[in-house]
Parts: structure tokens; sequence; C-alpha cells
């Protein structure tokens, strides 16, 4: 992604020290471009538990650093058992996307390699600049096969223009670069098809009207921002063509977890016949579980998030207390979509329908006993 002509990933290693790790500041966006130093474990462990950095993907690959700089400041003659320890802190960070546990588990894997502590500073590094690589090549690949199911609806509709409609951020800031529901859209757009995008502000940190919108008019792509529960009335007036998000963790059986508030899409396009799909990355499968409403763990955050709304005013950022102080809140992270309203999953290796036989034609090998 290009921001003012410059191409950036989401996280990438200091050019001039690398022992620090970079991101964007993604709680500034979009009134500020802020780049943020990482320099240690801790410095990891609250850039993805304080959203810093959000969304399967860049979650996952900023665990993968963290690993590295959890092994760069570790006792060098106990080295295992502290990065052990430091795994267990960031598999804690945030609990329902499954990318941040596999991004752990492979950094370990390598750990138990290492005979030495500089291979194990060499393998942590290396590991996680390949879950970096690998992660936005997956994201570009997952474009590569959803731009064709936009593109046959753009020739069934005569060239006029798609309506997509989207939850959440699951653009190129949600990983290291091109997205996952997005990474289609870009696509189409770039190939010259006629695409606007309906963007769900999404509360109650308005991923959506923050960083999906910044993001699309970065690129130039036609859209609009609504309110989250406007999605039901467009498409009961045919103004939505299809419905691509993100998630943070899907089952073996095409269960699916996103942002709260998905499920809700997902109902109302089953009721308008609109087709809802899902694209992931497979780090994002979890290859455990088959009942996503009943085993994906769902992360309740801190109520001040409903209660506080941040906005710009006066050149600065600033909070508003938006209802009673003393009411209480309930802030659930993430809503679960049963497998039977997804229409598809737009994977790195293909299209696949949202269930066990769909999902084992294009990864036969994870289900083999």
């Amino acid at each position: 992604m290009k921001i003012d002509g410059k191409h950036y990933r989401t996280i990438w290693i200091h050019p001039q020290n690398p022992k620090i790790v970079q991101i964007i500041d993604q709680r500034k966006l979009p009134f500020q471009f802020v780049i943020k130093d990482l320099e240690d474990l801790e410095s990891a462990e609250k850039a993805i538990s304080d959203m810093l950095v959000r969304g399967a993907g860049l979650i996952g690959a900023t665990a993968g650093y963290g690993m590295y700089l959890a092994a760069l400041n570790v006792n060098k003659k106990h080295f295992i058992k502290e990065l052990l320890n430091a795994g267990e802190i960031l598999k804690n960070s945030r609990p329902t996307a499954v990318n941040l546990q596999w991004a752990v588990e492979r950094q370990l894997a390598e750990i138990e390699k290492c005979e030495t502590y500089e291979e194990c500073v060499n393998a942590t590094l290396k590991t996680a600049g390949e879950i970096t690589d690998e992660d936005a090549n997956m994201c570009r690949m997952i474009g590569e096969h959803g731009f064709k199911i936009i593109e046959k609806i753009s020739r069934h509709r005569n060239g006029e223009t798609v309506n997509i409609l989207t939850h959440c951020n699951a653009g190129w800031l949600a990983f290291v670069d091109y997205g996952s529901a997005t990474s289609p859209i870009y696509k189409a757009h770039d190939a010259g098809i006629d695409v606007h995008v309906w963007v769900d502000e999404t509360r109650p940190r308005n991923q959506g009207a923050r960083l999906t919108a910044w993001e699309l008019l970065e690129h130039g792509v036609p859209h609009t921002v609504i309110p989250d529960n406007a999605g039901g009335h467009l498409m009961q007036h045919g103004l939505v063509d299809i419905v691509i998000t993100g998630a943070d963790r899907v089952t073996k059986t095409g269960d699916a977890a996103n942002k709260i508030g998905t499920y809700l899409k997902a109902l109302a396009a089953m009721d308008n016949n609109v087709p809802f799909y899902i694209a992931l990355p497979s780090s994002t499968f979890d290859w455990a579980i088959a009942d996503g409403v009943n085993e994906i763990p769902v992360e309740q955050r801190d109520g001040r998030e409903v209660k506080y709304m941040s906005g710009f005013k006066d050149g600065a950022e600033q909070e508003f207390l938006i209802m009673p102080e003393g009411s209480n809140v309930a802030n659930y992270g993430f809503d679960v979509t049963p497998s039977r309203l997804i229409t598809g999953l737009i994977t790195e290796r293909g299209i696949c329908d949202a269930s066990e036989d769909g999902i084992k034609t294009i990864f036969p090998e994870k289900y083999i006993m």
C-alpha cells in the first residue's frame, strides 16, 4: 500500500537498527500517521493488547517479531525457558485471533531446534521475516481469486457499478499488505472494474470509518461510510451485490469469528439472496475446532471503548462520553457466523464452500489423521 506515494507494509525492521521493529500506530489513524518503535517483548505485547496493531494477520506478524525482540533481551543461559514464557505472554494478549497462537508456536518450534543463543536470535529473526512475507503473499493471492467473483458480477451487470459491503477493517492495515477482504477490491479497482464499497463504521472502535475508509481513500476506491445498522436496509433495496468480510478465526468446518456485527450482516445477506464471502489466509484456520459458536473464545474488552468515542477537534484527537457514566456496558469484541450462512471462503489457494468437505478440497493435508 502506498501512503503519499511511498510504499509501506504494516510492520518492518528499522532500516538503521535491526534490534528495533517498526509499526504504524493504528490508534492515531486517520488523523495522524505515526510510526512506533517496538524494542522488547513488553512493547510488542502492548502493541497487540492495546490495538496499536490489529487484524488477524498483523497480530500474527507482530507476535512473530515479538518473539524475536524477546530473544534479544533474554538471559542467554536460559533462553529457551524464558522464550517459552514470552510465548505465553504474547498468546494471552488477545484470545480470539488464531494467527497469534500460530505465529508463536511456529517461532517456538524453531527455537527448540537451536543449540546456542546466537542461533536462536538468528532463527527468530528469520522466522518473523518469513511470517510477514508469507502473509503478504497469501493476501495477494486472495486478491487474485476473489477478483474473479467481482469480475463475474460486473459482467452480469453489464459493467455497471458493483456494490460491495464490508465490515470492520480487513484491509492492508489488518495484515502485512493487501488485506484479505479488500485485496479483491483493490485488484478489481486497479483492473478498471467499476466498484463501490459500503463501509460499516464498525462500533465501538470504528475500524471501518477510521481505517477502511482511509485505506480506500488513499487508493482512490469509491466508497461510502454507513452506520452499522444500515446494511440490511441496503440489501433489501438491491444496493448490495456482495458482502466480503475478513475473519479472526475459522474452524475446520467453516464457522467464522469476526468483528462483532458480522453475524447480523450474514443473516441479512441470506434473507436477501446476497452472496456472503469470508476472505482469509490459511493461517487464520483453527484446524482443532469444529463448532465455532461453542468453541471459539470471544474476547470481552473494556467497557470504556463503548462509553467513550474519540474524534478530531481543534487540531487534536479528543474523547467524548456518549452515555450515562453509571450505566453498565457489555463489550463483546467478536461474534461467530455459522458456516450455513457463508457462501464461500476466499483463501490463497482458491475459493471453497464453507464446510469441512469444501475446505478439504483445497487443504487436504490438514485433515490427514
